[in-house]
């Protein structure tokens, strides 16, 4: 029988035309509602998602001939993994497909912050020619602590070789991974020793505001963040609290707490934007990107073609 795969979210036409040239039957289902696609999905062997709606337990449970879901991106938490694990699903993501542009957006995020190239283009494009208000701080002989040391927390590390910095990193669930560039270390030498902290973790029970008020409390210096993982793993009252202290001098997010299916919702009505988001979007100390992190030109193909060769080893195409 011919395999059946439902793309539901679009994604790059190489991972549909790897697929059809092993005899694959690739549906585009990316405009169908989903009241429709539970309807059919009983048909389909293997799912093709990026994040356009929960694929819950509700959902998989219609899904009675599914073999895979691939996933365009890295985080799964949009899956019930459990359910997968438990039917015998396997499931497919491609983090080696965007680590590059993660790490290259986190160092691009760093560098602004630092040299204050958000306030200083806008001050310009206004006639303002302010030099010593925006003295830019130097990355170099900084110590970066990186949280999470999988496929983005490496690759930025890999970036970060081009500076004289020192690189520590934790993973809880990695060992022996430190070389002449990074060294393996661990929360309480990260809290001692870091200037910077970049987030590289999945959002998961165990991170949910991994962030908190005792993290930012735990750091002996005033740090800069970086966070482009998943927005709760930062609580942002904390995070709000520790800008208003100094305790964080500085913040780069490419993720937020609030941001949802359709960030742009929070906006609608302004009387409801939450009080926490309100002050973060008017502190000159944080810069934003809109969840852009691993979403380049280059990473839209990547993302497609890991998932194909992922895919094709699965069925030993």
């Amino acid at each position: 029988m011919k395999k059946k795969i439902a793309f539901i979210d679009v994604v790059h036409p190489i991972l549909e035309q790897e697929l059809s040239k092993h005899n694959f039957i690739c549906d585009n289902l990316t405009q169908i509602p989903v009241s429709t696609i539970e309807k059919n999905i009983h048909q389909y062997q293997g799912l093709v998602i990026r994040s356009r709606f929960p694929i819950n337990a509700h959902f998989l449970k219609k899904a009675t001939q599914l073999e895979f879901i691939a996933r365009s991106g890295a985080g799964m938490e949009n899956i019930d993994v459990t359910f997968c694990k438990s039917n015998k699903i396997a499931l497919f993501n491609a983090p080696e497909g965007n680590r590059n542009a993660v790490a290259e957006h986190a160092l691009g995020m760093l560098l602004s912050l630092f040299n204050h190239l958000v306030k200083a283009d806008k001050e310009v494009r206004n006639g303002i020619w302010d030099r010593e208000g925006n003295r830019g701080v130097e990355l170099d002989g900084k110590t970066v602590g990186i949280i999470g040391f999988g496929n983005n927390g490496s690759a930025f590390a890999k970036k970060l070789r081009g500076f004289d910095v020192k690189v520590l990193a934790y993973d809880k669930y990695k060992t022996n991974y430190g070389d002449e560039f990074v060294k393996e270390t661990t929360m309480l030498d990260i809290f001692e020793k870091a200037d910077v902290i970049s987030f590289h973790i999945p959002q998961n029970e165990e991170t949910i505001f991994f962030a908190d008020e005792q993290f930012f409390n735990s750091f002996k210096k005033n740090i800069y963040l970086i966070n482009l993982a998943r927005g709760k793993i930062v609580k942002t009252t904390a995070l709000l609290n520790a800008i208003n202290k100094s305790k964080v001098l500085g913040a780069c997010l490419d993720v937020l707490e609030f941001e949802k299916t359709s960030f742009e919702n929070i906006f609608t009505d302004t009387k409801n934007i939450p009080p926490d988001f309100k002050s973060l979007i008017t502190s000159n100390k944080v810069i934003f990107s809109p969840h852009v992190g691993g979403w380049t030109i280059e990473s839209y193909y990547k993302l497609s073609k890991v998932l194909a060769h992922k895919i094709l080893k699965f069925y030993d195409c």
